[in-house]
């Protein structure tokens, strides 16, 4: 992997204080809905405004922004409010549209970050010039692809590149739109020490009731800044409509989030980092047991309905074999491998005696 040495994101090249917070509407809609939100936003402080003009939407027939029409409402955002403006790009016709109405950033989004074709098209497209870009982590949760998005646009010798943490893409939607992962991204920055990562809460909640407990827990793992979406009149937004929220809204949340440490060398920090990425896996160990035992129970169905014994001896000593030597291989005890499948057994027997009983 490329070593990358990176510059922190400035304004009139004075650092921002962390967190970052870049907020603006989901898309530009209409030059009002645009600057209005700008204006309410500049007077609560908020130095970065962002707004999509080029929108990829999953289906056709949604809105899919503005597109070049947008590009004068943002000149116009930043000559009335002294805002830097960022929008997001997925071409290199869009990079040269942007740099052309003077846009202060730009990032990649999601879908053409898992492209190396586009993101290369792109980096070739930013050659010589220098404003931040941000880098949206890939829908899948390929943090390789992540990273060698990250080094194309480095390689272009763009030296303010961060990370935007979006969320992951699952099938099976529980709490979050996106599945936050938290230790993608506290690996990415194990791996490029020096990049900022901008966690987007909008696009992991997926509703604007869980966007403060998104904040907070980013900032608790002390990443630098957040992007959330931020409408004029959230309800009747033309695309994402249920993750955004009012400026009002977002100065009171920003308010009560609690900033902690964000010295790189803090050992408390790498303490809570890892602690954080035990907890995420911690709850993946309860998920893949849950969907074991829901198998379990499938199968003292199927042996009930054609009357079969609950214990399978043969079965049962092929399994605690075969899964202590795969335990043993891994670096674990004999003893702890046994003993964790002698349990998860038992409790995979205790579901299919309750199937096997009731009426």
């Amino acid at each position: 992997m490329d070593t990358i040495k990176l510059k922190k994101i400035d304004i009139d090249k004075k650092e921002i204080k962390r967190p970052i917070i870049i907020a603006g509407p989901c898309s530009a809609e209409t030059e009002k809905q645009t600057l209005e939100t700008a204006h309410e936003l500049a007077a609560k402080g908020i130095q970065i405004f962002r707004a999509g003009l080029w929108k990829p939407r999953t289906r056709p027939g949604s809105f899919e922004g503005v597109k070049n029409e947008g590009l004068p409402w943002l000149k116009k955002v930043k000559e009335e409010t002294g805002m830097l403006i960022g929008t997001e790009v997925a071409t290199a016709l869009h990079v040269y549209q942007a740099l052309k109405y003077g846009i202060d950033m730009i990032w990649i989004g999601a879908r053409t970050t898992a492209n190396p074709f586009a993101v290369q098209e792109i980096a070739d497209a930013l050659e010589g010039v220098d404003i931040p870009v941000l880098v949206k982590n890939p829908v899948n949760p390929d943090l390789d692809l992540w990273i060698g998005a990250i080094e194309r646009i480095h390689r272009a010798g763009i030296k303010k590149v961060a990370a935007i943490h979006r969320g992951f893409s699952t099938y099976n939607k529980i709490k979050y739109r996106n599945e936050p992962q938290w230790q993608i991204p506290i690996e990415l920055k194990r791996r490029i020490p020096d990049i900022q990562v901008i966690t987007d809460p909008s696009h992991i909640s997926g509703k604007r009731t869980l966007i403060r407990e998104v904040s907070q827990q980013a900032m608790d793992l002390v990443f630098d800044g957040l992007m959330i979406e931020t409408h004029i009149d959230p309800d009747n937004a033309w695309s994402d409509a249920s993750q955004q929220i009012k400026p009002d809204s977002l100065k009171e949340m920003l308010d009560s989030l609690v900033i902690r440490s964000s010295n790189g060398k803090d050992l408390q920090m790498n303490l809570d980092m890892m602690r954080q990425e035990i907890d995420q896996l911690d709850q993946e160990l309860w998920d893949v047991l849950e969907k074991r035992m829901k198998l379990s129970k499938n199968i003292g169905m199927f042996k009930k309905e054609n009357n079969l014994t609950i214990l399978q001896p043969k079965r049962y000593n092929e399994i605690m074999n075969q899964r202590v030597e795969v335990g043993v291989s891994k670096g674990f005890s004999n003893e702890f491998s046994e003993k964790l499948f002698k349990n998860i057994h038992e409790e995979s027997i205790r579901h299919q005696k309750y199937i096997m009983n009731s009426e």
